[in-house]
């Protein structure tokens, strides 16, 4: 136990920042920017896979699909490999570990942030479609005004914690040499050599203390999201359709 806060006394500044600011960011803040941007970029890739998915047109459904279950269906390791080697082909000189993680985590999560949202526009009854209709809205006025708002609320949960996926995801960056918490985990463990499992212990509760953080706040959203519906539900119970008295 003495030997573990040691350990976070002397090295802290690593575990957190990596060696900023006398060389490149690393550590925890690494992590989070790397997993923050992953999701951010990834969002608008998945939100129009989840379209195509749910879309009438043959054609888009059956290229969004095929993307889908290929990305699906193969390991993340391997996708790391493939954009490690195939990105600096395509654009003519090499790119940092950061950005080819970047790359791939936006290219993998696509696919399942894709699923998320088409799960939160399934879920919608069908009857937020037939009314739309009737009001005159057409497919897309109708998918962008009324679907998506209410799909993207209730999928917030299901964001979240696929935000937990993506930071426990950016350990593998530690394969191509990006400077996250891994990284920076085994830095301190080449400088010590003897205490291998006191440093990963270390490295396993960081992840736990962030992870187990982000899962409360799912909970705590799915649960304002659940009673807010509730809320809703009673309102509509007295007043008629909550889209008719809206519009």
């Amino acid at each position: 136990m003495f030997d573990i806060v040691e350990i976070v006394q002397q090295n802290w500044t690593l575990f957190l920042i990596g060696q900023y600011p006398h060389g490149p960011l690393g550590g925890l803040a690494s992590t989070l920017i790397l997993a923050a941007l992953a999701l951010l970029l990834a969002f608008p890739f998945g939100l129009l896979l989840a379209l195509a998915r749910v879309s009438p047109w043959k054609g888009v459904y059956w290229v969004a699909t095929t993307w889908v279950y290929v990305l699906r269906g193969i390991p993340l390791l391997m996708v790391i490999f493939w954009t490690y080697f195939l990105v600096p082909l395509l654009i003519g000189h090499n790119i940092t570990g950061f950005m080819t993680m970047l790359c791939t985590l936006v290219i993998y999560q696509s696919a399942y942030l894709c699923e998320i949202i088409r799960g939160g526009i399934q879920a919608l009854p069908a009857g937020q479609y037939e009314a739309s209709r009737a009001l005159g809205l057409g497919y897309l006025r109708t998918t962008v005004w009324v679907i998506l708002p209410q799909a993207l609320y209730n999928a917030l949960p299901s964001l979240i914690s696929q935000f937990i996926s993506i930071i426990k995801e950016t350990s593998l960056g530690y394969v191509i040499n990006v400077q996250e918490v891994t990284f920076a985990a085994n830095q301190v463990n080449n400088q010590l050599l003897t205490k291998p499992f006191q440093v990963f212990f270390i490295l396993a509760i960081i992840y736990y203390l962030l992870c187990f953080g982000l899962t409360h706040l799912a909970g705590w959203v799915e649960r304002r999201i659940a009673r807010k519906r509730l809320g809703d539900g009673g309102h509509t119970a007295s007043s008629g359709p909550l889209l008719a008295t809206d519009n």
